[in-house]
Protein backbone atom coordinates (compact mmCIF):
# COMPACT_ATOMS: atom_id res chain seq x y z
CA UNK A 1 0.00 0.00 0.00
CA UNK A 2 2.68 2.57 0.96
CA UNK A 3 6.47 2.82 -1.17
CA UNK A 4 8.85 0.83 1.20
CA UNK A 5 10.58 3.73 3.51
CA UNK A 6 14.67 3.62 3.40
CA UNK A 7 16.52 1.85 5.34
CA UNK A 8 18.84 1.73 8.41
CA UNK A 9 21.00 -0.57 10.27
CA UNK A 10 21.23 -0.58 13.90
CA UNK A 11 24.77 -0.88 15.50
CA UNK A 12 25.33 -2.88 18.81
CA UNK A 13 25.66 -0.99 21.63
CA UNK A 14 26.12 -3.60 24.39
CA UNK A 15 25.95 -7.44 24.58
CA UNK A 16 24.90 -9.48 27.41
CA UNK A 17 28.17 -10.22 29.33
CA UNK A 18 29.11 -13.69 29.18
CA UNK A 19 29.42 -14.26 32.91
CA UNK A 20 25.54 -13.31 32.71
CA UNK A 21 24.66 -15.86 29.90
CA UNK A 22 22.90 -18.61 31.95
CA UNK A 23 23.40 -21.67 30.62
CA UNK A 24 21.46 -25.23 31.47
CA UNK A 25 19.52 -23.37 34.24
CA UNK A 26 15.62 -24.20 34.13
CA UNK A 27 13.01 -21.64 33.25
CA UNK A 28 9.27 -22.72 33.84
CA UNK A 29 8.82 -19.25 31.32
CA UNK A 30 11.07 -20.01 28.89
CA UNK A 31 9.33 -24.15 28.79
CA UNK A 32 5.72 -22.83 29.02
CA UNK A 33 6.23 -20.97 25.88
CA UNK A 34 5.79 -21.94 21.93
CA UNK A 35 8.35 -21.68 19.94
CA UNK A 36 11.82 -22.06 20.62
CA UNK A 37 13.23 -19.50 22.63
CA UNK A 38 16.89 -18.59 23.50
CA UNK A 39 18.15 -20.40 26.46
CA UNK A 40 20.79 -17.26 28.12
CA UNK A 41 18.34 -15.13 28.73
CA UNK A 42 15.32 -12.63 27.12
CA UNK A 43 16.34 -8.79 26.74
CA UNK A 44 13.15 -6.81 27.03
CA UNK A 45 11.71 -3.63 28.32
CA UNK A 46 14.34 -0.70 28.01
CA UNK A 47 13.59 2.22 29.96
CA UNK A 48 16.34 5.04 31.47
CA UNK A 49 16.59 6.20 34.70
CA UNK A 50 16.92 10.23 35.57
CA UNK A 51 20.39 9.76 35.32
CA UNK A 52 20.56 8.36 31.82
CA UNK A 53 20.97 5.24 32.99
CA UNK A 54 19.21 2.62 30.77
CA UNK A 55 17.50 -0.08 33.06
CA UNK A 56 15.97 -3.71 30.87
CA UNK A 57 15.03 -7.20 32.07
CA UNK A 58 15.50 -10.54 31.39
CA UNK A 59 11.87 -12.32 31.61
CA UNK A 60 13.42 -15.28 31.42
CA UNK A 61 15.73 -15.83 35.04
CA UNK A 62 13.72 -13.01 37.00
CA UNK A 63 16.41 -10.57 36.85
CA UNK A 64 16.79 -6.50 36.30
CA UNK A 65 19.37 -5.28 34.61
CA UNK A 66 21.44 -1.45 35.08
CA UNK A 67 23.35 -0.67 31.90
CA UNK A 68 25.74 1.96 32.11
CA UNK A 69 26.27 4.59 29.43
CA UNK A 70 29.39 3.12 28.47
CA UNK A 71 27.46 -0.18 28.29
CA UNK A 72 28.58 -2.10 31.36
CA UNK A 73 25.59 -4.82 32.81
CA UNK A 74 24.87 -4.80 36.66
CA UNK A 75 22.73 -6.80 37.90
CA UNK A 76 20.28 -5.02 40.51
CA UNK A 77 17.74 -7.66 40.77
CA UNK A 78 17.45 -11.39 40.56
CA UNK A 79 13.72 -12.48 42.22
CA UNK A 80 11.28 -15.13 41.69
CA UNK A 81 9.51 -13.18 38.83
CA UNK A 82 8.94 -13.33 34.79
CA UNK A 83 9.44 -8.98 34.23
CA UNK A 84 8.59 -8.01 31.50
CA UNK A 85 8.00 -4.19 30.77
CA UNK A 86 9.67 -1.29 32.99
CA UNK A 87 8.44 2.35 33.01
CA UNK A 88 10.00 5.07 35.88
CA UNK A 89 7.37 6.31 37.86
CA UNK A 90 8.31 10.38 38.23
CA UNK A 91 9.23 10.08 41.93
CA UNK A 92 12.14 7.41 41.05
CA UNK A 93 10.18 3.96 41.69
CA UNK A 94 10.30 1.34 38.86
CA UNK A 95 7.37 -0.11 37.94
CA UNK A 96 7.20 -3.80 36.87
CA UNK A 97 4.81 -5.66 34.26
CA UNK A 98 5.73 -9.05 35.51
CA UNK A 99 4.23 -11.91 33.86
CA UNK A 100 4.31 -14.39 36.89
CA UNK A 101 3.25 -11.78 39.50
CA UNK A 102 1.29 -8.55 38.04
CA UNK A 103 2.56 -5.21 38.69
CA UNK A 104 5.30 -5.57 41.12
CA UNK A 105 7.64 -1.79 42.50
CA UNK A 106 11.23 -1.81 42.89
CA UNK A 107 12.89 0.60 44.65
CA UNK A 108 16.41 1.64 43.37
CA UNK A 109 17.52 2.98 46.33
CA UNK A 110 16.35 0.55 48.70
CA UNK A 111 16.53 -2.90 46.36
CA UNK A 112 13.13 -3.91 47.46
CA UNK A 113 10.24 -4.98 44.97
CA UNK A 114 6.89 -5.43 46.34
CA UNK A 115 3.42 -6.03 44.44
CA UNK A 116 1.22 -3.08 43.40
CA UNK A 117 -1.33 -5.16 41.67
CA UNK A 118 -1.75 -8.78 41.33
CA UNK A 119 -6.08 -9.18 40.91
CA UNK A 120 -8.53 -7.28 39.19
CA UNK A 121 -12.18 -8.01 41.36
CA UNK A 122 -10.51 -10.49 43.44
CA UNK A 123 -9.57 -12.28 39.67
CA UNK A 124 -6.39 -12.76 38.76
CA UNK A 125 -4.71 -11.13 36.38
CA UNK A 126 -3.90 -13.46 32.71
CA UNK A 127 0.05 -12.29 32.67
CA UNK A 128 0.75 -8.77 32.05
CA UNK A 129 3.25 -7.52 29.45
CA UNK A 130 4.04 -3.72 29.48
CA UNK A 131 2.95 -0.28 30.79
CA UNK A 132 3.33 3.57 30.41
CA UNK A 133 2.48 6.04 32.64
CA UNK A 134 1.03 9.37 31.41
CA UNK A 135 1.68 12.77 32.79
CA UNK A 136 -0.87 12.65 35.64
CA UNK A 137 0.61 9.36 37.04
CA UNK A 138 -2.16 7.27 35.82
CA UNK A 139 -0.58 3.79 34.74
CA UNK A 140 -1.63 1.80 31.53
CA UNK A 141 -0.84 -1.77 31.03
CA UNK A 142 -1.64 -4.83 29.03
CA UNK A 143 -2.46 -7.98 30.37
CA UNK A 144 -1.36 -10.48 27.70
CA UNK A 145 -1.50 -13.98 28.76
CA UNK A 146 -1.10 -16.67 25.91
CA UNK A 147 -3.97 -15.08 24.52
CA UNK A 148 -4.45 -14.82 20.49
CA UNK A 149 -6.65 -15.13 17.55
CA UNK A 150 -7.98 -18.34 18.99
CA UNK A 151 -8.58 -16.88 22.24
CA UNK A 152 -9.03 -12.74 21.99
CA UNK A 153 -9.60 -12.04 25.66
CA UNK A 154 -6.26 -9.89 26.37
CA UNK A 155 -7.00 -6.77 28.29
CA UNK A 156 -6.04 -3.23 28.37
CA UNK A 157 -6.11 -1.84 31.95
CA UNK A 158 -5.40 1.60 33.23
CA UNK A 159 -4.73 2.54 36.88
CA UNK A 160 -5.32 6.00 38.19
CA UNK A 161 -3.36 7.64 40.57
CA UNK A 162 -5.87 7.41 43.15
CA UNK A 163 -5.78 3.57 42.43
CA UNK A 164 -9.00 3.52 40.99
CA UNK A 165 -8.50 0.39 37.83
CA UNK A 166 -10.34 0.46 34.93
CA UNK A 167 -10.41 -2.33 32.30
CA UNK A 168 -10.60 -0.36 28.84
CA UNK A 169 -10.34 -3.16 26.44
CA UNK A 170 -11.09 -6.95 26.95
CA UNK A 171 -11.04 -8.62 23.42
CA UNK A 172 -7.44 -7.85 22.50
CA UNK A 173 -5.81 -10.75 20.60
CA UNK A 174 -2.56 -10.47 22.31
CA UNK A 175 -2.06 -7.48 23.95
CA UNK A 176 1.75 -6.22 23.75
CA UNK A 177 3.53 -3.03 23.89
CA UNK A 178 1.57 0.46 24.60
CA UNK A 179 2.69 4.30 24.40
CA UNK A 180 0.82 7.22 24.91
CA UNK A 181 0.55 9.67 22.44
CA UNK A 182 2.58 13.29 23.16
CA UNK A 183 -1.21 15.37 23.94
CA UNK A 184 -2.34 11.61 25.59
CA UNK A 185 -5.46 11.39 23.82
CA UNK A 186 -4.55 8.43 22.04
CA UNK A 187 -3.06 5.04 23.26
CA UNK A 188 -1.57 2.87 20.66
CA UNK A 189 -1.56 -1.15 21.47
CA UNK A 190 0.48 -3.51 19.66
CA UNK A 191 -1.77 -6.53 18.89
CA UNK A 192 1.16 -9.21 18.45
CA UNK A 193 -1.13 -12.14 17.11
CA UNK A 194 -3.42 -10.17 14.86
CA UNK A 195 -0.08 -8.52 13.15
CA UNK A 196 -1.25 -4.92 14.32
CA UNK A 197 -1.33 -1.25 15.99
CA UNK A 198 -4.86 -0.77 17.22
CA UNK A 199 -5.36 3.06 17.84
CA UNK A 200 -7.54 3.50 21.53
CA UNK A 201 -9.33 7.04 21.76
CA UNK A 202 -9.81 8.21 25.53
CA UNK A 203 -12.82 9.80 26.23
CA UNK A 204 -12.82 12.61 28.42
CA UNK A 205 -15.59 10.22 31.15
CA UNK A 206 -12.52 8.17 31.16
CA UNK A 207 -13.55 5.62 28.97
CA UNK A 208 -12.36 4.88 25.51
CA UNK A 209 -14.59 5.12 21.90
CA UNK A 210 -14.23 4.37 18.19
CA UNK A 211 -11.11 2.06 18.88
CA UNK A 212 -9.77 0.75 15.55
CA UNK A 213 -7.04 -1.09 13.46
CA UNK A 214 -3.88 2.11 12.63
CA UNK A 215 -1.55 0.07 11.25
CA UNK A 216 -1.32 -3.63 9.26
CA UNK A 217 1.64 -5.32 9.72
CA UNK A 218 2.10 -8.67 8.08
CA UNK A 219 5.17 -11.21 8.28
CA UNK A 220 7.21 -12.07 11.21
CA UNK A 221 5.73 -12.75 14.57
CA UNK A 222 4.47 -9.55 14.50
CA UNK A 223 4.48 -6.09 16.41
CA UNK A 224 6.04 -6.43 20.43
CA UNK A 225 7.54 -3.75 21.91
CA UNK A 226 6.66 0.16 21.01
CA UNK A 227 8.51 3.88 21.38
CA UNK A 228 7.08 6.92 20.63
CA UNK A 229 8.85 10.84 20.02
CA UNK A 230 7.64 14.10 20.97
CA UNK A 231 6.34 14.31 17.94
CA UNK A 232 4.07 11.34 18.04
CA UNK A 233 6.60 9.17 15.62
CA UNK A 234 5.97 5.51 16.63
CA UNK A 235 8.55 2.79 16.84
CA UNK A 236 7.14 -0.68 16.45
CA UNK A 237 9.56 -3.36 17.09
CA UNK A 238 8.37 -6.62 14.48
CA UNK A 239 10.04 -9.34 16.12
CA UNK A 240 10.78 -12.29 13.72
CA UNK A 241 11.87 -9.03 11.42
CA UNK A 242 14.72 -8.40 13.10
CA UNK A 243 13.34 -5.01 11.96
CA UNK A 244 12.22 -1.80 13.81
CA UNK A 245 9.71 0.69 11.72
CA UNK A 246 9.50 4.02 12.10
CA UNK A 247 6.04 5.33 11.00
CA UNK A 248 5.19 8.87 10.92
CA UNK A 249 2.31 10.52 13.05
CA UNK A 250 -0.33 9.67 10.08
CA UNK A 251 1.04 5.79 10.13
CA UNK A 252 2.92 5.83 7.04
CA UNK A 253 6.14 4.29 7.04
CA UNK A 254 9.35 6.59 7.40
CA UNK A 255 12.29 4.20 7.96
CA UNK A 256 13.27 0.52 8.27
CA UNK A 257 15.83 -0.06 11.29
CA UNK A 258 17.53 -3.46 10.76
CA UNK A 259 19.11 -5.44 13.23
CA UNK A 260 22.82 -6.99 12.83
CA UNK A 261 22.04 -9.31 15.30
CA UNK A 262 19.35 -11.56 15.46
CA UNK A 263 15.69 -11.17 14.75
CA UNK A 264 14.45 -10.91 17.81
CA UNK A 265 13.81 -6.98 17.97
CA UNK A 266 11.34 -7.06 21.44
CA UNK A 267 11.24 -3.50 22.53
CA UNK A 268 12.93 0.38 21.84
CA UNK A 269 13.41 3.66 24.11
CA UNK A 270 14.37 6.70 22.82
CA UNK A 271 16.98 7.86 24.78
CA UNK A 272 15.62 10.93 27.39
CA UNK A 273 17.75 14.03 26.50
CA UNK A 274 15.54 15.26 23.18
CA UNK A 275 18.19 13.48 21.13
CA UNK A 276 16.86 11.46 18.12
CA UNK A 277 18.95 8.31 19.48
CA UNK A 278 17.51 4.77 20.46
CA UNK A 279 17.96 1.93 21.59
CA UNK A 280 16.66 -1.95 21.14
CA UNK A 281 16.31 -4.85 22.83
CA UNK A 282 17.51 -7.84 20.47
CA UNK A 283 16.74 -10.72 22.39
CA UNK A 284 17.66 -13.67 20.16
CA UNK A 285 21.75 -12.50 21.05
CA UNK A 286 21.00 -10.90 24.39
CA UNK A 287 22.42 -7.67 22.56
CA UNK A 288 20.71 -4.24 23.12
CA UNK A 289 21.49 -2.08 20.08
CA UNK A 290 21.31 1.84 19.26
CA UNK A 291 21.00 3.70 16.36
CA UNK A 292 20.38 7.30 15.47
CA UNK A 293 17.02 8.51 13.15
CA UNK A 294 16.40 12.06 12.05
CA UNK A 295 13.47 14.23 12.67
CA UNK A 296 10.53 14.45 10.62
CA UNK A 297 11.13 16.39 7.83
CA UNK A 298 14.86 15.58 7.21
CA UNK A 299 15.69 13.01 4.20
CA UNK A 300 14.81 9.74 5.78
CA UNK A 301 11.50 11.32 6.80
CA UNK A 302 8.35 11.92 5.20
CA UNK A 303 8.25 13.56 1.55
CA UNK A 304 11.53 13.85 0.19
CA UNK A 305 10.51 15.11 -3.07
Amino acid sequence: MFTPPPAKQATVFAPLPEELRMKGEPSEWRDGQPGALPEHSLLEGPAFDREGNLWCVDIAYGRIFRVSPDGGFETMITYDGEPNGLAFHADGRLFVADYKNGIMVFDPATGRIAPFLQRHHLERLKAVNDLAFSRSGDLYFTDQGLTGLHDPTGRVFRVRADGTVDMLLSNVPSPNGLVMAPDEETLYVAVTRANAIWRVPLMPDGGVAKVGLFIQLSGGGGPDGLAIDAEGGLAICHIGLGVVWLMTPRGEPALRIDSPAGLHTTNAAFLPNGGREMVITESETGTILRCEVPKPGLPLFGDQR
